[in-house]
């Protein structure tokens, strides 16, 4: 199986906004996940393939909405809840993650990997990177344990400007 860090562009955040051969990064990760949910018996549907390779063709956070508009297109079906229930199952999978911030939803750069992401979300463009945040999360968890509290689940999300924005500003 292709290692999924031989994408620089598409692994690492300060590359992720930069220009990178973004279609084999794509297609490592496609690969990935259909390798993935063999392992775990999961099924990856037609609908739940496209829906993944939709969030694979850039580093935006795209809407149910914007995702269900391109299924109804390609003639999978134009009801919410096939886009809903294809993303759950890509978000369960640990394939994709949900931006709360746009209400919207990206493919996961490290799919499989246990790790902690912190999400770097472009206000002008809505690019998003995903940045490492273990330091943080260890940090959180420090905190969170002073209080007696066990964390279980965390976001983080970053807003601010790309480098492309940051250059038209």
């Amino acid at each position: 199986m292709p290692d999924p860090h031989d994408c620089p562009g598409c692994a690492a955040p300060d590359l992720a906004f930069a220009a990178h051969d973004h279609a084999h990064c794509a297609h490592d990760a496609l690969e990935r996940a259909e390798a993935l949910t063999a392992a775990t018996g999961a099924r990856m549907t037609p609908v739940r393939r496209r829906v993944l390779e939709i969030l694979l063709e850039e580093h935006k956070a795209l809407g149910a909405y914007d995702v269900l508009a391109r299924l109804a297109q390609e003639g999978f079906g134009n009801q919410p809840p096939v886009a809903y229930r294809a993303l759950e199952f890509l978000v369960e999978q640990g394939l994709a993650h949900r931006i709360q911030r746009l209400n919207a939803f990206t493919a996961c750069v490290h799919p499989g990997e246990d790790h902690a992401p912190a999400f770097l979300i472009c206000r002008t463009c809505h690019m998003v990177a995903e940045a490492e945040a273990t330091a943080a999360r260890a940090s959180l968890d420090a905190e969170a344990a002073k209080a007696g509290f066990q964390v279980e689940r965390s976001t983080i999300e970053a807003l601010g400007l790309c480098p492309n924005c940051r250059g038209q500003a």
